[in-house]
Formats: structure tokens, sequence, C-alpha cells
């Protein structure tokens, strides 16, 4: 694909695009599940006040409640990945905000369910259990109910805090359309001094540039833009945490952070040793900064020298179809299936490849009960391309051998285990390309490529955490979240995570406005306890073989049919206790060592 303008989504070859129409053929199919779910939302209201008088209503309802989220996923899905392909197209815009709507419609019709069930004496609702052999597909969620009874309330109070989803949402849905769809960067020009536009899909590529110029400009671009709209990102930010507040106390938690780890049944104490344990090696960050400040021969390394390898003068420029080949090439060693299924998911429409213009940024890896799982990437050729192939192919496969194995009401895993297969796929290509590497500066490059990445997702996403609790914390407290307040919180955690071999530039103080996991709260501490784990598992498959690669290779199948602590235990890793972090920070050193060997 050229570098040059970014392309049209009509001037790009279907061949590089995903198949949404494995989904729906056509809008008009979208259209008829789209009343389908209308409907279904109208019968499940009529069952209001009777759950708790036969087992047989009970389970009535549930299938009918299932199987109404089951058709929602599907149009929900199709809707909001068709916007993705052009967050300029009005019609699939209106497709995903009816679905929004829809969304919320659903709640509201289903709001009575679990307060109905909450009011079924225990006791009662174990007879309902024996009496219909239908109920014990749905033990686990009725079990799960029952841990949540402390915060559930009155069918009436559930009614009207469902009728609130979409205004809560507001927030998100602004600052997607403000951060994709309006935002426009200036140009710059390149190292070879051709006028090039900044986007969201060229600034890493700018920032791994060797040109220093090219990285400060790409950088000064991009965050000066930001910062112009600085107020406006305060407030969606601002918004989207209070809504956060509002959820929680109506729920009668404690905090808003301890409601979102409560869906996981995780207790704050990970989240909290989390940020203790990288607080203790802070010192290993420290390191890499200095050694990157050294490779890099500058007398200040500033914040847009963070990204450009410290290993010059090496070509690992990959092509799609070469990544694509290497990928399966180093995941061989999770055995002929995997393989084969990779291969058909490449093979098969799952993924959208190339950047085009308004089309959402980033990758990700999505899809519904009833579909193949699709990837969404911006690929450019680069090494870090690659891997971000393998990361969201892991997601897929992981989505593909839960949905395989698992009933629906129990496919979708929880999203503390989500980052696990993707990162554990990233784990064995690195291994893979470092021992079939002989040459030394390649070597290098790769070693630089996985520091890298435990900057970037383990300590990195540990500061994202930390700002996440602070600005909630603040929130929840009465204090105001003004553009000036967060840009000082976000500046001194910059100073904390990377120490006094640095510059922290002023522009880095509003990087918190082009992170889009801030509205999907409490979720980025998950990609570093993900890495620990992954660094874990992945270690084990390699020195263990057929039994660690066995209890993989199951848990890929077992979506969310348990906790993801219990899951993991069984997988092989406790990540109630702080030692998977401890033993990925190690790894980080020993990684460290080897770069420094070889200098």
């Amino acid at each position: 694909m050229s570098q040059g303008k970014i392309p049209k989504r009509s001037e790009i070859a279907d061949k590089f695009k995903w198949k949404l129409e494995d989904i729906y053929a056509d809008n008009e199919l979208w259209e008829k599940d789209f009343s389908k779910v209308k409907e279904a939302a109208k019968t499940l209201e009529t069952y209001k006040g009777s759950l708790g008088s036969s087992g047989s209503k009970l389970l009535e309802v549930l299938d009918l409640y299932f199987g109404m989220r089951r058709l929602f996923e599907k149009v929900y899905v199709y809707a909001h990945m068709r916007s993705h392909e052009d967050t300029t197209n009005s019609l699939y815009q209106g497709f995903a905000d009816r679905a929004d709507a829809l969304s919320t419609e659903i709640s509201s019709a289903s709001s009575y369910i679990t307060p109905e069930i909450l009011d079924v004496p225990e006791e009662k609702l174990n007879k309902f259990i024996s009496e219909n052999s239908g109920l014990e597909l749905y033990r686990t969620f009725l079990n799960e109910i029952l841990r949540n009874k402390p915060h559930v309330l009155s069918a009436e109070q559930e009614q009207i805090l469902a009728m609130t989803g979409e205004v809560l949402q507001s927030a998100s849905s602004i600052y997607n359309m403000i951060n994709n769809a309006d935002i426009k960067f200036p140009t710059i020009k390149d190292e070879n001094n051709e006028e090039k536009e900044i986007t969201k899909g060229r600034y890493i590529p700018f920032m791994e540039c060797s040109d220093r110029r090219v990285r400060k400009d790409a950088f000064e671009g991009l965050y000066s833009t930001y910062m112009a709209q600085k107020n406006t990102f305060a407030a969606t930010l601002s918004s989207n945490a209070k809504a956060d507040m509002f959820r929680s106390k109506a729920r009668k938690f404690s905090s808003a952070r301890e409601a979102y780890l409560f869906e996981d049944n995780v207790s704050t104490d990970v989240y909290d040793n989390l940020i203790s344990t990288i607080h203790s090696n802070m010192n290993l960050m420290y390191r890499y900064v200095k050694l990157r400040k050294k490779m890099l021969k500058l007398d200040e390394l500033h914040m847009y020298d963070l990204y450009t390898p410290i290993v010059q003068n090496v070509s690992m420029k990959i092509p799609y179809d070469e990544a694509v080949e290497t990928v399966k090439k180093a995941l061989a060693i999770l055995g002929p299936q995997y393989i084969k299924d990779l291969t058909d998911g490449f093979n098969s429409g799952w993924i959208d490849i190339y950047e085009n213009e308004g089309k959402r940024s980033g990758a990700y890896s999505w899809g519904c009960y009833d579909s193949h799982p699709y990837v969404l990437l911006n690929h450019t050729d680069t090494l870090d391309n690659m891997f971000t192939i393998a990361h969201e192919m892991g997601h897929s496969m992981h989505t593909f051998y839960s949905n395989k194995k698992q009933p629906y009401q129990y496919a979708e895993y929880k999203i503390f285990v989500a980052e696990v297969a993707s990162t554990f796929n990233e784990s064995i290509l690195m291994n893979y390309m470092l021992k079939n590497t002989t040459d030394k500066t390649q070597k290098m490059y790769l070693l630089n490529h996985y520091m890298e990445s435990f900057r970037g997702t383990v300590y990195r996403q540990t500061m994202f955490a930390e700002f996440e609790k602070i600005v909630h914390e603040m929130i929840e407290s009465g204090k105001a979240a003004t553009a000036e307040s967060l840009c000082r919180i976000y500046h001194d955690l910059n100073v904390k995570y990377f120490g006094n071999d640095i510059v922290v530039d002023d522009y880095i103080d509003i990087e918190w406005a082009r992170i889009p996991h801030f509205y999907s709260s409490f979720y980025v501490y998950k990609y570093a306890t993900g890495f620990s784990a992954a660094t874990s598992l992945s270690t084990q498959v390699l020195n263990n073989g057929e039994p660690a690669l066995k209890k993989y290779l199951n848990f890929l199948t077992r979506g969310g049919s348990d906790y993801p602590l219990n899951l993991l235990k069984d997988a092989g890793v406790d990540m109630s206790t702080p030692k998977p972090i401890e033993d990925a920070l190690k790894v980080f050193e020993s990684v460290l060592d080897q770069f420094e060997s070889l200098i």
C-alpha cells in the first residue's frame, strides 16, 4: 500500500477488507433483526412480576432474554464495525446510534430480571433448578446474580438506571467523534522532505523515524492539536468519570474502581499490588531510559525520543504477507490445529488491514457469537505492526475457541483475561525471532523491541492505571478535573515513571487526551497484569512443552465459564499475588542484561 495520501474506503481493494457480509449479507437483513430485537424486548416486558411463580416461567424468561441478547449482539457489532470503517459515513453512524439506543431499550426491558430473581428465596431457586433440567445451564449465571445481591436495586430503580444508559455513555460518544472524525492534524516534512499529513496511523512510524527533526515535528504537531482542544477533552474525560461515580454510588460501591473490578471478582488489592510492585522496580525503567540516552548519543533525551529504535541502520520493513507468514511459523509451537484455524482466519475475511480516511484508529479484535472473530488493523509494514497482527489474532483465536466450546451464556471472557492470549502470542513471536536471528545488530534491535514491550505494556499501562485512579479519586472527593489539573497530574506521573535522564516536555502533559481506553474505565491495568500472566505462561510452554501447552489451550476454550483468577490459576499462574508481575520484571531485567552484553 502507498504511504502517501490516505485513501478513501472505496479506493481500497476488497481483498484487504474484512467481510462483514458474513454477519449480514445486506443492510435489509440487519433492519429485520433490529426489529426482531425490539419486538423481543417488548415481549420480555410482559413477563414482569412472574419470575418467582415457577421454574418453567423462569426458564422461559431466561431463554427469551439470552436469545434477545444474542441477536442484539449481532446487530450491535455489525452497526459499530461498519461505522468504524469510515466514521464520517452518516448511514452507518446512524446504525451505530440506533444500536446504542436499542441497547438502552433492552436494558430497560430486562431490568426487572435480576431484582425478581433476588426476591426468590435461595432454597426455592435451587428447587426450581432441580425440577427443571433446562435451568441447569443457568446455574452459574444465577450464582453470579446472588454474588451481586448487595449491589442490585429494586426493579423500579433498576429500570430508571437502565434508562440512563445512553446518557451516561454520551461523553464517550462525543470523545470518539472528536478524536476519530473531527480532529485534523497538520502536515510535516518527512525524512525525504516530502509533505505528509500526521494521522494517528502514521504517528508512531513518525516517532520511530531515525531523523530527530521528524520525531520532534510529529510530536509537537500531534500534541499541539490536542492542546488546542484541551478544555473540551477535559470536559469529556471528567464527564465520563462522573458517570462512573454515579453508577458506582447508585449500586452502593465505595468507589468506581471497586465497581469495575467487582465485575471480574477481582479485589482492589490486585490493582494496588500492580502499582506498588512497579513503584518498587522503577530502577529498571530508569536504567532503560539511561541506556536509551546513551545509545542515541544525546545530551538530552526527550519524550519524542522514546519510540525510535536505539539500534540504528537496521532495516526491518515487513510487508503484511511476510508478517503473516512469520507469525504462523512462530506460533507453530501451539500445534497443527491452532495453525490450521489461524490460517483459515487470515484467508477468510477476518481482517481489515489498511488505513483509510475516517477509519477508526488503532487495532482491535471483535465479533459476535454467531460470526467468526474480526480484526481491525491500520497496518504500516513495521516490526511493531507484525506484533500487532500476532496480538490481535491471539484475541481472535481465544474468542474463536471459546465460542466453539462454550454456550452463548458463558462464551465471552472477562476483560481481565482478555490480554493474556494476545500477549502470549507476542511473547512466542519474540522468542522465535530471537532464536532465529544470528545477526548481532538485528538481535539488539529485537531486544530493544522487547524492552519497548515492557515499557509500553507494563510500565506505561500501569502509569495510565495510576492516572485513572488519581483522577477518579479526585472527582469522587469533589474536586474539579480541569485541563490544568489533569495536565499537572499527567506531567508528574511522567516524571515519576521515567526519572531524571529524560526531559519531560510540556506537550506530553496532554497525552491523556489521545488515549481512548480512558473511556473504558479501569481497563488499562489489565494490559499490565495480562502481560505478566502471558510472560509466565509462554515461558512455561517453551520450557515444559506438552503439559503446559495442554493447560494453555484448555484456557483458550473456557471463555467466561469461571472467574478470571480461577481460569488463570488453572492455566498455571496465580494473579492474586505480586509474583507474576515480579517474574515479568525479572524477564525485563534479563533482556536489559542481554542487550548490554552485546554493546
